[in-house]
């Protein structure tokens, strides 16, 4: 009996005290992809450090080592006064001294300790957008409440990286290269947490775990279109039009998308042309087309292995039009194509100069070159009044959505797994 009686005491210590006593070193967290040691993921360097500012989730830049900052030349310079109470994890105070930033076309200063300077080649509204990246002294030496206390690292990606907080608690997160090896390792009970899973089964069936969905406002299941004059068919606006109002989006049972702009964000338009599913508008649309571009409507539609059954799902819908679709997977951004499916990663800031602009030949993946457009994008980046910003970028999502260079089909959904 006394023997049974301790057992159930050692437990309890175990189950309930422990924890409290020494904290919890118990959650190890599988992650899905390749990542080297100088370009981790973000969720997990916002355990581990901080930048001048923050981004709150509709957008706006909040301080953070910095405690303020202002622009004396409307957006080319832009000075940041540091907090006071900032310091690094090896106790030292934050400085503009020990602050390291590497950007090749801006001049910095430091005139004292507690101010920073950042002259720019030309203004830059969302500059303050930009310090928000967490900064280190050295290496992963951060300001965050939780420290890196092991990293592994195999070849030129990482391996394994642990975490702890004052608390002594503990986040090991463990990197697979596919979702498929991440979810094996939860099942061998090697990780007890999964975070952004795309497919839930087999756990969905399972009692023993947890499965939080979440809706990522940040990114958009997008098709995009080659609009050079190259490709007669997509470089036509009634015919990208066409293809807009023929797929049935509500099929893809996800949270639509409207936009390239999150619905979260301060800047999003909630009244931009919607293109819901309207097959004989579609039908109208192709029967305007010139002749020559009605008798060869044949199109090569690219994706990613992760979205075949979506690709499938659209290639169905139009070829209930007339179109013929030549469906095919790729693992990278094709060279040539004419519609691409792909995951658009939204950036915090509402400037989108780098995908629409017609000067930006690498990054614009629709080839995509409209004079309204490009002068929306200029404006924005440089008008540093919010309002004034906000009308630009209103604007900027009215007419891109009108021309259809792109379609923004839905937020993707994902899933944290957690054993009980």
């Amino acid at each position: 009996m006394i023997g049974i009686f301790i057992g159930i005491i050692i437990f309890i210590f175990l189950k309930y005290l422990s924890p409290v006593l020494w904290g919890s070193s118990n959650e190890i967290i599988g992650v899905t992809g390749k990542y080297r040691p100088d370009n981790l993921p973000n969720s997990i360097l916002n355990y581990v450090s901080y930048g001048l500012t923050r981004i709150n989730e509709s957008g706006d830049v909040e301080p953070s080592i910095a405690s303020s900052w202002e622009t004396p030349d409307n957006g080319k310079t832009w000075i940041f006064y540091l907090n006071d109470n900032a310091y690094w994890q090896d106790g030292k105070k934050i400085t503009s001294q020990n602050l390291q930033f590497k950007f090749s076309d801006v001049a910095i200063e430091k005139p004292d300790l507690n101010t920073i300077i950042f002259k720019l080649q030309s203004p830059f509204a969302p500059f303050p957008q930009v310090v928000s990246k967490p900064v280190f002294k050295k290496g992963l030496l951060g300001n965050g409440e939780w420290k890196v206390i092991k990293i592994r690292v195999t070849g030129n990606n990482v391996e394994k990286i642990i975490i702890s907080n004052k608390k002594r608690e503990r986040k090991t997160f463990k990197f697979y290269p596919t979702e498929e090896r991440a979810k094996l390792a939860f099942k061998s009970g090697e990780v007890n947490k999964l975070v952004d899973i795309f497919d839930p089964k087999p756990f969905d069936s399972w009692k023993t775990v947890n499965i939080e969905k979440v809706v990522d406002l940040n990114k958009v299941v997008t098709l995009f279109f080659n609009t050079s004059p190259e490709s007669k068919l997509t470089s036509d606006k009634s015919f990208r039009q066409a293809l807009a109002y023929a797929i049935n989006k509500d099929e893809f049972r996800e949270q639509r998308a409207y936009g390239p702009i999150s619905p979260n964000s301060w800047a999003n338009n909630p009244q931009v042309k919607p293109y819901d599913y309207d097959q004989e508008r579609a039908l109208e649309l192709l029967k305007s087309l010139p002749k020559e571009l009605k008798d060869n409507a044949s199109l090569n539609l690219v994706c990613s292995p992760a979205l075949l059954s979506q690709a499938e799902k659209i290639a169905k819908d139009w070829e209930a039009v007339g179109i013929k679709i030549n469906l095919q997977v790729v693992s990278s951004i094709p060279n040539e194509f004419e519609a691409f499916l792909a995951l658009f990663v939204i950036p915090q800031d509402p400037d989108q100069y780098s995908f629409w602009h017609s000067s930006q030949n690498t990054t614009n993946t629709s080839s995509y070159s409209n004079p309204r457009i490009d002068k929306l994008l200029e404006d924005g980046r440089t008008q540093t009044n919010k309002e004034e910003r906000k009308k630009i970028y209103m604007d900027f999502q009215r007419f891109l959505v009108e021309d259809s260079p792109a379609i923004f089909l839905y937020h993707p959904t994902s899933y944290t797994i957690v054993r009980k």
